[in-house]
């Protein structure tokens, strides 16, 4: 088996190590091959076939947790993620007869599926009431009936993207985001059917061809030109990839027309009643470090809270999509660093939430402890009686 890698994405990096204290990975391990320098140079002696593929090698690249820290510190602008996810795409068909099995339910059975996906919320959620199921899945009390169905405006200014997890599990947050949006006067409609999923753990497992299709439904979910609001960073950081992943035009335009929950507010009129609560915000890495829109979260709680933000330069908090579950050691290595990191930002306050843009990220972060809420419930909370 060969990789097939971008030679001028190989390339790009000089070795110059500026990526290592943003490593989550490395800073847990201090081991070189646990860092991008070490993994890209991993990657250039297979390819060179100057070494074997081998289980190190695969358990390298397997514990990378996608962050992507690494390309906001880089200073030759290395595309670490393509890397990775191009290394894992060929990966994939060498993995164990067992890991294949899981990732099959998973990738296709469940999470592309809204009505398999609702019956295995309906189950797992009677497991959790009959101690079944252990906590530290960090997985939130599941509903044991299906969530109220959402509504949709006519003629939208805008769309709420909805996905498959975030959709089961936490539709709370959609309702909250919903509501956020129309109390600024905008008329939000809702995906046609095909938009259960839109292929971003397959993308980071290297299921590319899972992937794709899922992306090709996705697009066709969305009629018209108005605007795609995502209240997931990671779901957000894949639509906003579609351009690459399918490489056309009609893909170029759908990714032309996604936009982060909280920067779409920032244009608009929103009107909140203050509290002295404390809030800390964590900013999830592919809203942090792949689109770069971070800021809005915060700048828009400031209206209705006591914002804080860590000093941690959005550290990883180590949940990585489904990388808590098959790496729980370095995953839990890497919260406690950011759960110390949030504490610290709190100032010892006694009492406080910690805000958090992306659904993985909220349930890993509070399996640990923490209150967590989505920035969308903040703003519902402070709205009033509109």
């Amino acid at each position: 088996m060969k990789l097939h890698l971008d030679d001028a994405e190989l390339v790009a990096c000089v070795g110059c190590g500026l990526c290592l204290p943003h490593c989550p990975t490395y800073r847990v391990t201090g081991e070189e091959i646990a860092s991008p320098r070490g993994r890209i140079a991993a990657m250039r002696a297979i390819v060179d076939e100057r070494a074997p593929l081998n289980a190190s090698f695969v358990a390298a690249m397997d514990a990378c947790i996608q962050c992507r820290a690494c390309e906001a510190a880089c200073p030759s602008g290395v595309q670490f993620g393509h890397l990775m996810e191009d290394t894992r795409a060929a990966l994939a068909p060498q993995r164990s007869r067992r890991r294949r099995a899981v990732e099959w339910v998973g990738y296709r059975a469940l999470l592309p599926n809204r009505r398999v996906l609702g019956f295995a919320t309906r189950a797992t959620a009677i497991g959790q009431r009959l101690r079944l199921v252990p906590k530290r899945f960090g997985l939130p009390p599941l509903p044991l009936r299906a969530p109220e169905t959402l509504t949709a405006d006519a003629a939208p200014d805008a769309y709420l993207f909805t996905g498959c997890v975030m959709d089961a599990w936490q539709r709370d947050t959609h309702r909250a985001a919903l509501r956020v949006m129309r109390a600024t006067n905008a008329r939000v409609g809702l995906p046609d059917a095909g938009a259960d999923c839109c292929g971003a753990l397959h993308v980071h497992a290297g299921r590319y061809d899972d992937a794709v299709r899922l992306a090709g439904r996705v697009i066709s979910a969305f009629p018209g030109d108005a605007p795609i609001v995502v209240d997931s960073a990671g779901c957000g950081a894949a639509l906003l990839d579609y351009g690459r992943l399918l490489d056309t035009e009609a893909a170029r335009q759908f990714s032309a027309r996604v936009v982060d929950f909280s920067t779409w507010l920032v244009s608009r009129q929103l009107t909140l009643t203050p509290s002295d609560t404390v809030v800390v915000v964590q900013d999830p890495c592919h809203l942090r470090h792949v689109q770069h829109a971070h800021e809005p979260v915060a700048a828009g709680l400031r209206a209705g809270y006591d914002v804080r933000t860590t000093a941690d330069d959005g550290l990883c908090c180590g949940a990585g999509g489904a990388y808590s579950a098959f790496q729980p050691e370095l995953s839990e290595a890497v919260r406690a660093r950011k759960v110390a990191a949030i504490r610290a930002a709190a100032g010892g306050v006694a009492t406080f939430v910690v805000a958090s843009a992306n659904p993985g990220c909220a349930m890993h972060l509070a399996a640990a402890g923490l209150d967590v809420r989505h920035p969308a419930e903040l703003l519902e909370a402070r709205l009033g009686n509109d």
